[in-house]
């Protein structure tokens, strides 16, 4: 059974998996490059990475108004709940869990994780999932680590990478996270959303297969792929 990944602008994505509808890192409000409401979200599970305000977003809004759960670090699932949202589950970097859309597993991440009031959000993630048949790495915001080659291990189907630097890897360093992770499908995000993240994807798409055995899909705004 496939996975239907859509990509909201910034670092958004939704997934359908086997029909649970999950929501990373969902952050519409205040993203120049969504158009989508977060009122008109129908949500089962939302994945928060970190607590930068273009990673926690609406997702108090949406938990309250869907009741779906939130799947982050204990720092944020403990924050969520001083907010009142109480559908959290808590995990760890290298923790997995059987949840019923499939195993999620909490990968490193180098980043930060302030919370947007100051509190202290852990550590940042990113995700692994086996789900369905398939293999997703979510890196998430993080710059590039050896041991993405362990993570590349899993087989990957897909990898999900930022590529806009500044704030996370650039083309270059992510083009050597390809080569490290070894996934069939890649899907650049984190690029263009403001002046200081502007990126040519389709040139680093080029060069991805060029150099590896990747193939890249740089998805539009509400733009969909199958996995």
């Amino acid at each position: 059974m496939s996975i239907k990944l859509t990509f909201y602008g910034h670092a958004t994505l939704g997934l359908d998996v086997g029909g649970f509808r999950l929501l990373v890192d969902p952050f519409f409000s205040d993203n120049p490059s969504s158009s989508v409401s977060p009122e008109s979200l129908s949500v089962d599970y939302i994945l928060v990475s970190h607590g930068h305000h273009d990673h926690v977003g609406d997702a108090i809004g949406i938990a309250k108004n869907t009741g779906a759960m939130v799947i982050t670090n204990h720092e944020i699932a403990g924050w969520f709940g001083r907010q009142g949202v109480d559908n959290v589950h808590a995990q760890h970097i290298g923790g997995g869990f059987n949840h019923p859309f499939g195993y999620l597993k909490l990968t490193q991440a180098l980043h930060g994780s302030g919370l947007p009031d100051g509190s202290c959000g852990g550590n940042p993630c990113g995700f692994l999932l086996r789900a369905s048949g398939q293999v997703l790495y979510l890196a998430c915001d993080t710059g590039l680590f050896g041991d993405m080659s362990l993570i590349g291990d899993e087989g990957l189907d897909l990898a999900v990478l930022p590529i806009g630097d500044n704030f996370t890897m650039g083309p270059d360093d992510a083009l050597q996270a390809v080569s490290l992770l070894r996934p069939k499908k890649v899907v650049p995000v984190h690029y263009n959303t403001w002046s200081v993240i502007e990126q040519d994807a389709e040139g680093w798409k080029t060069r991805v297969e060029e150099r590896t055995t990747a193939l890249v899909h740089t998805l539009t705004p509400g733009e969909s792929v199958r996995i």
